[in-house]
């Protein structure tokens, strides 16, 4: 009756959506208009971390709030992709600068260090097992390192392989651009290989693989996942970075390691990289330049790496030490060369030696300290006896205390009260003494001390004071007597142990803070410390180094002196950039004066897995300092 009297508007909806209405219209409920979004509380562009990633790496150019042009903003967008371009050719020079010594036929080899950790590994089976996984049948020398031609990528990769000796594996990682480690599954590295991995890490390490040996060994199969995951956590506890464990047993897994090892651009190590360095492949004795019965001339032959190698600088030969460089001769390899008649023909080498590079009068010599006549001349011009005195005050900023010229004691005021002696008149600071008012000046002598016999005041008048009454305590003159308890066993042993524990934390406090110092009560500190001086700031407050003449080492003045260590630095690393021979030529350092006797040393069979390093030393890097 409703709908019929047109009352439709009393009528709640309250059908279920898809319901049957019979005749009335199909009408949408929720209307579209009504869904309008909101303009949020805060705008976009207000939050601190929106506008900190949307100026990262960006210089703004325009100041803020100025609007851009059109044609503004088409510049700025050339300009980013200006700006990617030029990003991506550095890059590009970067790696073909880093990767140009390895390429060619003639380019450096790979030097990849193989360090086993476990007892098990073994150096050589692994490296048979990396060259069968791209088919190199290279027979293996005896000892030293391995160099195998990889033709599939056409690089050269030097083997190094180690025992589990600290002091091998540093030489040879100090000069490796990859490091390979070797675990067994079932074996722990233990403290020793903890401690090769500590030390390596310490001095500087490039690209690090690590790779398991035997791993098909272990059975039944499925835990080998499980010791892969086991030994993965290990190793990255030390490279965090290291995201893989390969296995030598998978040939698959072997070329991948391969395809790394020569395609993968090694990091180096940053204070390597600032010099000139190589891994010596052919140590030469030469009889012929025997300068002395005990010395003679040797010659290193190796490829440059690092820097441009100088023949004017000193030469570190592992631990042979420094040595002067007299040649430095080429040692290319020879090479295979096409002619238009398509002729093959080797080059030969007619036995001259091509010079490469000769010192001159620029050499660095082999002194530590410098010579006797180039000492300081103010130095040598005054005397002993002319030296200045040793003071027994204390020195702070140019400001000697208990000084003695002026005394021990600080000088007394000018007014103090008739009969006061030096200890008392240590508290009165000048004129400031508010003992006596300024109404005392007319009571004071001729000698300066205020007189005590001056008439009483008017209204000065006796005070009498109120004794007590017979019937109140009084305080004894005689003091209380107390009992003596003597300590049970158990509390001397008790007193004993902490005085124990007492000693054992002081001295604990003292190898803490080694710089300080208790005297005892009757040593005046003044006189114990007389030969020590303090200074606000070691880098503001002016230091008097004529104090300390008289007790300078003898050659405490041939020591070199750098007033700025970092421009010194900067100078002697920029130098290094400029000159030299090229890195990535093989060479012949031809060194002089080497003693005979490391000849015995370096042939001696232990020494044959050790591999020899060579570094050259920047300008004044072998000279002592302060």
């Amino acid at each position: 009756t409703a709908i019929r009297s047109g009352k439709l508007a009393t009528i709640p909806f309250r059908f279920k959506a898809g319901a049957a209405m019979g005749s009335l219209p199909d009408v949408h409920h929720h209307r579209s208009t009504t869904k309008v979004s909101h303009k949020p509380f805060k705008s976009r562009h207000s939050t601190k971390g929106f506008i900190k990633e949307l100026t990262k790496g960006k210089i703004e150019r325009h100041e803020k709030g100025s609007r851009k042009t059109p044609h503004q903003q088409v510049l700025s967008k050339i300009e980013r992709r200006n700006q990617a371009k030029q990003l991506r050719q550095v890059k590009h020079r970067e790696n073909s600068k880093a990767t140009s010594v390895f390429a060619g036929p003639t380019g450096a080899p790979r030097i990849v260090a193989v360090v086993p950790l476990c007892e098990d590994c073994d150096a050589n089976a692994a490296i048979r097992k990396l060259n069968q996984s791209v088919d190199s049948d290279i027979e293996m020398p005896g000892e030293g390192p391995w160099k195998v031609k990889i033709e599939r990528f056409g690089q050269s990769i030097l083997y190094v392989p180690l025992k589990r000796e600290l002091v091998s594996a540093l030489n040879a990682c100090r000069v490796a651009d990859f490091v390979v480690f070797l675990l067994y599954p079932g074996q722990d590295a233990g403290q020793e290989g903890d401690q090769l991995i500590r030390a390596i890490e310490s001095q500087g390490i490039s690209n690090v693989l690590t790779m398991v040996q035997g791993l098909d060994a272990v059975r039944p199969a499925k835990k080998q996942p499980q010791v892969v995951v086991s030994l993965k956590s290990y190793i990255t506890h030390f490279f965090p970075t290291l995201e893989k464990v390969h296995s030598l047993d998978s040939d698959r897994e072997c070329a991948n390691v391969i395809r790394s090892l020569c395609t993968t651009i090694p990091k180096g190590i940053v204070w390597r990289e600032d010099r000139s360095w190589m891994l010596v492949e052919n140590v030469q004795w030469s009889e012929s330049l025997v300068e002395s019965h005990d010395h003679a001339g040797v010659a290193l032959t190796g490829v440059v790496r690092g820097k441009g190698l100088k023949a004017n600088r000193l030469v570190q030969v592992g631990d042979w030490g420094y040595f002067q460089i007299e040649k430095i001769a080429d040692a290319s390899l020879p090479t295979s060369k096409k002619r238009k008649a398509e002729e093959m023909t080797v080059d030969t080498d007619d036995g001259a030696i091509k010079i490469l590079e000769m010192p001159d009068e620029g050499q660095n010599d082999l002194d530590e300290l410098a010579p006797y006549d180039e000492t300081m001349h103010d130095v040598d011009e005054v005397p002993t006896s002319e030296m200045p005195s040793e003071r027994k005050g204390v020195l702070l900023d140019d400001h000697h205390y208990y000084s003695d010229e002026g005394g021990s004691m600080p000088l007394q005021p000018k007014k103090l009260p008739k009969g006061t002696s030096n200890y008392q008149s240590a508290w009165f600071l000048g004129d400031m003494s508010d003992t006596y008012s300024s109404a005392d000046e007319d009571h004071i002598d001729d000698e300066g001390d205020l007189s005590m016999e001056t008439p009483p005041l008017v209204q000065d008048e006796p005070i009498i004071t109120a004794e007590p009454d017979p019937t109140e305590a009084t305080p004894s003159e005689y003091p209380q007597s107390e009992a003596f308890n003597e300590p049970s066993l158990l509390d001397e042993v008790h007193e004993l142990e902490a005085y124990r524990t007492s000693r054992k934390v002081s001295a604990a406090e003292d190898r803490e803070y080694p710089d300080e110092i208790e005297m005892h009560p009757s040593v005046l500190a003044r006189e114990r410390l007389s030969r020590y001086r303090g200074l606000r700031s070691l880098k503001t407050s002016p230091w008097d180094t004529t104090e300390d003449k008289p007790h300078e080492p003898q050659d405490y003045d041939r020591l070199l002196r750098i007033p700025d260590y970092r421009s010194a630095r900067k100078h002697a690393a920029n130098e290094a950039l400029v000159g030299g021979i090229a890195p990535g030529r093989r060479v012949a350092i031809h060194l002089r004066n080497v003693p005979l006797s490391l000849r015995h040393q370096h042939q001696a069979p232990s020494s044959l897995s050790n591999p020899l390093t060579a570094f050259s030393l920047l300008r004044h890097e072998h000279k002592r300092t302060v």
